[in-house]
């Protein structure tokens, strides 16, 4: 089995924090989110993932090395390919051909899971979906009397379905899927300007493949700074009972910590309540703060904050009061 996994986008919805950092690989309750992608897909899959590829823009050796060393502390080897023009998910794709063979996961790295289910590895292909209540905002796929799927709509202006595409695929014969890929590219079929995924699965379907479906218990989004932070929180629920201990690196004095939260190595809290639902990364330092519902990276400091519902970088400095924050790498905000 191999995982495929388009990360190419420059994520602006989620800026200042991905003008320094690809947007999978920013922690959520200290992991990379594309890291715990993988994870959780293997966990689904329940065989040794043999490759995982992802394709990246222009990020940098730094991120591709550590792109590898998540594959590989899945016991995958990690391939690297670059789309380095944004022309559509069938086109990032085709960029991976060369990993594109036998059964094959796709999954685009700006969303986080959990399910409980066995993958159907007998269907040609399987996509995973979440009931929503409002499905205009999302592709839905219409099934068929036999829970089978007769069709995919994108932002249905009128209802047809309610079981929104999360950007999860499974297929049994990657080849196949690329004969397709290949043929809206050699054929020059776009839409919006761009080489779509659904169409090439519009041609499978009226070739006779059968795609059923994968639901999940969750959905969670990291597109923008709110629903990241909310993302956090969930995760942090989750996984709650795994975060009960500290790290013995961290300096916790005359402060409260509200459980859940993740607390990384070296983190030093003086004079403060943390939590519930933060996330501290690795030597960060906070006193005399109140910080809650919160996603705050490494080697920050923040003195004298009254935060929530806010998101900060890597190496910044806060000192002031009350506020809801979007605050980016090495970034300085003082406020008197």
């Amino acid at each position: 089995m191999r995982i495929i996994v388009p990360m190419a986008g420059k994520g602006s919805r989620l800026r200042p924090h991905t003008l320094t950092i690809p947007k999978p690989l920013i922690p959520i309750a200290g992991k990379p989110i594309v890291q715990r992608l993988v994870e959780d897909i293997a966990k689904v899959v329940d065989e040794k993932i043999e490759e995982i590829a992802f394709i990246i823009g222009d990020f940098g050796q730094e991120t591709e090395n550590q792109l590898i060393d998540i594959a590989e502390k899945l016991g995958a080897k990690g391939t690297i390919y670059h789309q380095l023009c944004p022309l559509g998910t069938a086109h990032a794709i085709h960029c991976a051909k060369e990993s594109m063979k036998g059964p094959i996961i796709i999954a685009f790295a700006d969303t986080l899971f959990k399910a409980d289910f066995q993958l159907d590895k007998d269907s040609d292909g399987v996509i995973w979906v979440k009931k929503v209540e409002d499905p205009s905002a999302f592709g839905v796929v219409k099934l068929d009397e036999y829970g089978i799927i007769k069709g995919i709509v994108e932002k249905p202006k009128e209802f047809v379905s309610d079981l929104a595409i999360i950007g999860i695929y499974y297929f049994k014969d990657a080849d196949k899927l690329m004969n397709e890929i290949n043929y809206l590219i050699d054929n020059d079929i776009k839409v919006a300007n761009e080489y779509q995924l659904t169409n090439a699965l519009d041609i499978l379907r009226d070739k006779g493949a059968k795609f059923t479906l994968g639901k999940v218990d969750d959905w969670m989004d990291c597109g923008n700074k709110d629903v990241t932070v909310e993302t956090n929180s969930k995760i942090l629920n989750y996984e709650k009972d795994e975060l009960a201990l500290y790290p013995e690196s961290a300096k916790i004095e005359n402060s409260l910590i509200i459980p859940p939260c993740f607390i990384g190595e070296n983190v030093e809290i003086i004079n403060s309540k943390i939590g519930p639902n933060v996330s501290l990364g690795n030597g960060t330092k906070i006193n005399k703060s109140n910080i809650e519902n919160s996603l705050i990276q490494e080697n920050t400091q923040i003195s004298h904050g009254n935060l929530t519902n806010s998101m900060i970088g890597n190496s910044a400095k806060y000192i002031g009061v009350s506020r809801s924050l979007s605050l980016g790498d090495f970034s300085v905000l003082e406020t008197k």
